[in-house]
């Protein structure tokens, strides 16, 4: 029974023992909506002023006097106790919200043992406190052939495809009837993976049930596989001694660790050995590779909790803004950059920062050593050369280095210079485009991305960075510059404030993010990337999405601030494989997509990329998550509704959910 109508039948009953209940319950019952209590007084007083036969406190005689230090009396206390109860849960942190507005009456539900202490270890999901009143669909398992299925990189879709400029690679998705409605299972014996740093090394073969690189990459130190688990020695095509090795050859020609490189782009990654060995120094790589006959590279990475997504140089930009690279990165990636008029030079170009380097290792350098075993003509191998070095210098990079293996660039801080000894009509031309950033299914142009403005050969074109880690929460240049509209230094760092804060809750809720239980983390409407700066010294990773229907392109501040992240329409699916996210942050996302599309789909998805056991903080109206929680019920998650960091009258809530362990089996054959 609602307990505003329980109070109204005590005091019906008798005022003396509604007094007493009154006490008792704002006590008890901190959920109480204070409108009800008021509600309740109001009619009291009425009923004084009425003469009523059944109230007894205040009597027909006495003066007005004595009613209104009654009426005011108990308001007081009404008060007093009601804040109490509040008090009490907001001092959880975990207290249920009211998702009924108003004095309208739900149905009373039973409270779970753990209301207030939500368990987030292996197979121990958090109990629902809030039923929806309406029926939810039961999401059945897809078909277990499509375990390793990823909805805009599907293999089979792409035999079909165009392969000119590798555009079969590239993201197709399904059309709106093609979309499945079903949960893609696990393979049997699934485990969670190992904790980081282990998980750098050890991954588990039921998880990724696939030798072949094994085999086909052997002599390359790539992976290998040892009872139930994979090993990554830290090897790679053009560094057999090692990555670690390797990457200390880079830093004698050029520092990573000086805090000056921050941000990397690995391209053709493999299973992103460089970028996992970097991590030590403080480099945060973003490591891609097509979904192609080497099965499953990028998932061996995200498996071992190394940054990497499904992603491919071929006709359409790749997702990131321009300037968000302090270096890229290419060891064997056999992409041809002297082909197509320099188109993935000149792409490298555009997310390159001012005064960033370009690292090649593999054909054609060194290629009078290496031309045998690379099965190619001395001759073919030095033109190639020759045309990169000529693009190269017509994009008005800098040589820094040769040694062994290793060719350096750099490009320039600005274009002053470019601009001035440019010939008329040499190509590639600078760009007339004033759109650098737009990088969702946009083409590539042959056009060199023109820089910001600079006044001396020796300023940085859109602003200096600082060094990591200062670099994380001082101003962005593109803030400080007045880049991003509406955006303002004050407002940046009240953003860190808040989300320092409700970082800080987030502890208390799921005490496991900073003991190493998540690794993977997706912010999948990530604003300025506060939420993930706030993460920085715990022992995760944050991949920072910006929607591309947000009203501020914002994904270039967060590579300034040295995170990294990618443009993602949320109505389709992210390039990236099954499992391979612990943990999800989705702040206003429903809010920005009920209207685009159904966001069924949008959940289905997450439960698509979320391991088994993973966890989904999702924050948002409670209309919103109440929609939100009547589909997730038949998606095999557990979920709970936390009140927001300000206190239960804030009209945003917290859903935390996890997603439950389970898996698929293959269908007998006949």
């Amino acid at each position: 029974m609602c307990p505003s109508v329980l109070i109204m039948c005590f005091a019906a009953f008798d005022s003396n023992y509604f007094f007493t209940f009154t006490i008792i319950s704002l006590y008890l019952l901190p959920n109480l909506s204070i409108a009800d209590c008021f509600s309740f007084l109001a009619l009291q007083y009425q009923m004084a002023r009425e003469n009523n036969p059944f109230t007894s406190i205040i009597h027909l005689s006495e003066s007005a006097r004595l009613r209104i230090t009654w009426f005011l009396g108990l308001t007081a206390l009404c008060s007093l106790f009601y804040f109490l109860g509040s008090w009490q849960t907001a001092k959880s942190g975990l207290g249920p919200s009211e998702l009924s507005v108003g004095l309208k009456c739900r149905e009373a539900l039973p409270r779970p043992s753990n209301a207030f202490d939500l368990d987030f270890q292996s197979r121990h999901p958090v109990a629902s406190l809030n039923a929806s009143t309406t029926a939810s669909e039961n999401f059945p398992p897809c078909n277990f052939e499509l375990f390793e299925y990823t909805p805009c990189q599907d293999s089979r879709k792409a035999r079909k495809l165009d392969k000119t400029m590798m555009k079969h690679r590239e993201r197709h998705c399904p059309r709106a009837g093609e979309l499945l409605r079903c949960l893609v299972p696990a393979p049997p014996d699934y485990k969670n993976p190992f904790r980081w740093p282990e998980s750098r090394d050890h991954a588990w073969l039921d998880n990724i049930p696939h030798k072949e690189l094994s085999v086909s990459k052997a002599v390359q130190n790539w992976i290998q596989v040892e009872g139930n688990r994979f090993r990554f020695p830290g090897g790679g095509t053009m560094f057999p001694r090692g990555a670690d090795a390797y990457i200390d050859d880079i830093n004698s020609l050029v520092s990573l660790t000086d805090g000056s490189i921050r941000t990397a782009l690995d391209t053709g990654c493999g299973v992103a050995s460089w970028g996992a060995y970097l991590l030590k120094r403080d480099v945060l790589t973003m490591s891609f590779a097509p979904r192609d006959s080497h099965v499953a590279q990028v998932q061996f990475a995200l498996e071992r909790g190394v940054p990497a997504m499904i992603g491919v140089l071929a006709s359409q930009r790749i997702p990131y803004p321009a300037r968000a690279f302090d270096v890229a990165h290419c060891s064997r990636c056999l992409i041809p950059w002297n082909k197509f008029d320099g188109l993935y030079l000149i792409e490298v170009d555009r997310v390159l920062r001012p005064g960033g380097y370009w690292i090649l290792s593999g054909p054609p350098i060194n290629w009078n050593i290496h031309h045998m075993g690379w099965q190619r003509a001395e001759e073919d191998l030095k033109r190639e050369q020759d045309e990169i070095e000529d693009l190269a210098k017509r994009l008005c990079w800098r040589k820094v280095a040769e040694k062994g293996d290793l060719a350096i660039w750099q490009k320039p801080v600005n274009h002053i210079e470019c601009n001035e000894s440019r010939d008329v009509g040499k190509a590639p031309r600078i760009c007339d485009s004033n759109s650098p950033d737009a990088a969702w299914y946009k083409e590539m142009e042959s056009c060199i991305t023109p820089l910001p403005e600079a006044k001396s050969p020796e300023e940085v074109a859109g602003g200096s960075l600082g060094k990591w880690p200062q670099r994380a929460f001082a101003i962005p240049p593109r803030i400080s510059r007045g880049s991003i509209p509406g955006i303002t230094a004050e407002k940046f760092q009240d953003d860190n404030k808040l989300w320092a804060a409700r970082v800080s809750n987030y502890k208390k809720i799921i005490p496991q993010l900073t003991e190493g239980r998540y690794r993977n983390v997706m912010d999948m409407n990530a604003n300025l990337g506060s939420f993930a700066a706030a993460m920085v010294h715990f022992p995760v990773w944050v991949m920072n999405v910006v929607p591309v229907d947000s009203a501020v392109d914002t994904l270039g501040v967060i590579y300034e601030r040295g995170l990294i992240g990618t443009y993602q329409d949320w109505c389709e699916a992210f390039s990236t494989y099954p499992r391979t996210y612990d943990l999800i942050h989705a702040d206003g996302v429903f809010s920005i997509y009920q209207d685009r599309c159904d966001i069924t789909y949008i959940l289905l998805e997450m439960d698509r990329i979320l391991r088994p056991e993973g966890a989904v903080i999702i924050r948002d109206t409670a209309e919103v998550l109440v929609k939100v929680r009547s589909i997730i019920e038949g998606m095999r998650w557990r979920s709970q509704t936390v009140d927001h960091e300000s206190g239960p009258f804030h009209p945003e809530k917290i859903l935390v959910a996890v997603k439950s362990y389970w898996t698929g089996h293959p269908t007998p054959k006949q």
